[in-house]
């Protein structure tokens, strides 16, 4: 079999947002791939058709994502595709230009345009449609002014982008850029009028948005703030034929994640942090719509959400749903996400076999569509029987990856740790394996932490092995899937998860004798990058180390990132202004004066999880104290640079990194 190389990747295909016609005739999903040309990512939607049990590609422009099922027939999705709307949105103007297309075939036509940034729709039938879009207080009413005093209204919001100014937090988040006074807004909007009504406060920054059957009710969760974002949301109810908002749980209990109608109430899913703070499991409330008295559903103290690793997605789609009065989510347990049912006394029941993950799903007459990596192969369609739970896999979009290339399989090794807890990891062997040979090997360190490494397909790993790497991953204490108590480790980052690490470690250089053990790196991102800094700082075993988006020093984290001042605080269990010296003394810089280890420290310029600042006092660090070390950092690019940067870009960073490792064991 070949070997995966360096770029294959960008030959995947990434599906995402399956959504089954209103008549089940037939389901509709994204499907993604990297085009190297344009150094950016094509998509295009594709029908599944059920009855002829074939797949046919509906759009051709490679603009086709972000789709909703208009009828039966007809999906509705964003594109813009005439020079003069392109103009306009260069020109500051926003604008939001959504086609029309047939599932019978034939070209995409124009339905309307909405003066606004709109990041998510919902139809209500009649040519009227729930909007999300872009709010930025304060920002004049452009869209609404004409000829000149438009143009001078524009040119002065072009000037204003020189300038960044913050009055609130966060001020920006990573993916979105600069979000100070913006927010996420709902709307009205009647396509055949033009007529456009705001239903949230314009201080209200909106999610968690969910409609009734009859298309009559709006429930959703907003944070209002006008200078701190206090991460609890409230829960509003809107009525559309009256336009009375009512306000169903106060903003100052939960964070809420999702919401739905369920029976005569709703059903949202949140924490109320008082466990185990902000990264506590959600729990499942129910709220009548009636008194407003919340009741707890539902404590399965697992993530209702996929949080098993991969690089080889690009977008997900729907993971929680309500069918026939029947609650289904998608749940992290142990190492595998599943497709589950919620049972009305709270019991989770895991439907899908323990094999990879669940990426995403629907429902639909008793039946589940749903993509997901199995047998460690990429994302297909699977068919799911909700009775008999089989599976057939009915698209084959990947297939030839599995045929053609080796793709080295994991092998489970799980061990107690010296507190008795059980510690789940893989390992995987080299291309040509030998075992009369020695081999050199890279730890992979998964970021989160509370996400998990699994059985699941990652192209990295995946290339490494094709290098001639053993690679070896684990999860633990801090990882997800294992309930909260596993979970947890605020206040204790660098004590008994870097001890589950090295015990790990240990582990695998005694049950594999042909990895050696002075050719030993060691990698990771995000806390992946935390914990490759601490290492390099606690120990002198590894013979490299290449460190991504990483955390250095948490004094400066916590009031530079955007989830600094509420996560990174409450992980630390302490505040600079409370305790400066045990922030201090769980950042890896302190101990960056101890370290000889060879590092790489690849960072993002638009990374506002991890900023940029972490891996240059890092990096200074270690050059000031001798230590061999180098900086690669990527303009234009955010905290997912490995999962979703531009093609040229990922292929680079894992260039570098390899490099980097067999620049000392090779």
């Amino acid at each position: 079999m070949e070997r995966i190389t360096l770029d294959l990747f960008t030959k995947y295909k990434f599906l995402s947002d399956l959504a089954y016609s209103p008549d089940g005739a037939c389901a509709a999903f994204t499907v993604t791939q990297a085009n190297m040309e344009r150094n950016g990512y094509d998509h295009n939607i594709w029908l599944y058709r059920l009855d002829e049990k074939r797949t046919v590609r509906l759009t051709g422009m490679d603009d086709g994502c972000s789709f909703i099922w208009e009828d039966s027939d007809t999906i509705l999705f964003p594109a813009i595709r005439r020079e003069r709307h392109r103009r306009e949105i260069d020109f500051g103007k926003y604008l939001t230009v959504y086609q029309r297309i047939s599932v019978s075939g034939g070209e995409a036509v124009e339905a309307f345009t909405v003066p606004l940034k709109v990041s998510s729709i919902h139809r209500l039938g009649g040519g009227k449609y729930l909007l999300e879009a872009l709010y930025e207080i304060g920002r004049p009413d452009v869209e609404n002014l004409s000829g000149e005093e438009q143009s001078k209204a524009l040119s002065r919001l072009k000037e204003e982008k020189d300038y960044w100014v913050f009055d609130e937090l966060p001020f920006w988040v990573n993916g979105k850029g600069i979000t100070n006074k913006q927010r996420n807004r709902l709307y009205l909007f009647d396509s055949v009028s033009g007529e456009l009504t705001p239903i949230s406060a314009p201080t209200c920054n909106v999610g968690a948005v969910a409609l009734n059957d009859d298309l009559s009710k709006i429930v959703y969760g907003g944070q209002d703030y006008d200078s701190v974002n206090p991460q609890f949301s409230a829960i509003m109810l809107y009525d559309i034929p009256s336009r009375m908002t009512k306000t169903l749980v106060e903003g100052n209990t939960y964070m809420v994640t999702r919401a739905a109608f369920y029976g005569d109430g709703v059903l949202f899913i949140g924490s109320d942090r008082k466990r185990y703070g902000s990264a506590e499991n959600a729990r499942f409330y129910t709220v009548s719509l009636s008194t407003g008295e919340v009741k707890l559903f539902a404590d399965p103290d697992r993530s209702p959400a996929i949080t098993v690793a991969s690089d080889s997605r690009f977008g997900l789609g729907k993971g929680f749903q309500i069918a026939g009065g029947v609650i289904y989510s998608l749940f992290t347990l142990d190492n595998t996400s599943y497709l589950c049912r919620v049972d009305k006394d709270g019991s989770v029941h895991p439907l899908t076999a323990d094999n990879g993950s669940v990426d995403c799903f629907d429902i639909r007459a008793g039946h589940a569509l749903f993509i997901g990596m199995r047998d460690m192969g990429l994302q297909e369609v699977y068919s799911f029987d909700l009775h008999s739970h089989a599976e057939e896999r009915v698209t084959g979009f990947n297939r030839e990856i599995s045929k053609k290339y080796y793709v080295s399989i994991p092998e489970p090794l799980s061990f107690t740790n010296r507190d008795g807890v059980r510690i789940d990891g893989w390992v995987m062997k080299p291309l040509g394996y030998d075992r009369s040979k020695r081999y050199p090997s890279v730890y992979n360190i998964h970021g989160g932490p509370k996400t998990a490494f699994g059985a699941v397909f990652n192209h990295e790993m995946e290339y490494w092995a094709s290098e001639g790497y053993f690679v070896f991953f684990c999860n633990p204490r801090g990882s997800d899937g294992r309930g909260n108590e596993f979970a947890d480790i605020r206040g204790k980052y660098g004590t008994v998860d870097y001890s589950d690490l090295m015990e790990f470690m240990d582990h695998v250089l005694e049950q594999y004798p042909q990895i050696d053990r002075k050719r030993v790196c060691v990698t990771g991102g995000s806390y992946g990058g935390f914990m490759t800094n601490w290492i390099i700082g606690h120990t002198d075993r590894f013979t490299a180390a290449a460190s991504q988006r990483s955390i250095s020093n948490w004094v400066s984290k916590c009031l530079t990132a955007d989830i600094g001042y509420f996560q990174n605080m409450d992980a630390m269990q302490t505040t600079p202004w409370e305790d400066i010296n045990k922030m201090w003394g769980f950042s890896p810089l302190k101990y960056a004066d101890r370290c000889t280890t060879p590092t790489l420290l690849i960072h993002s310029g638009e990374d506002y999880r991890c900023w940029q600042g972490e891996g240059i006092q890092m990096f200074t660090a270690l050059k000031y104290h001798g230590c061999e070390a180098r900086l690669c950092f990527f303009q234009g690019e955010n905290h997912e640079l490995s999962h979703t940067g531009k093609p040229v870009h990922r292929i680079r960073r894992l260039k570098e990194i390899t490099r980097w490792f067999d620049r000392y064991v090779k």
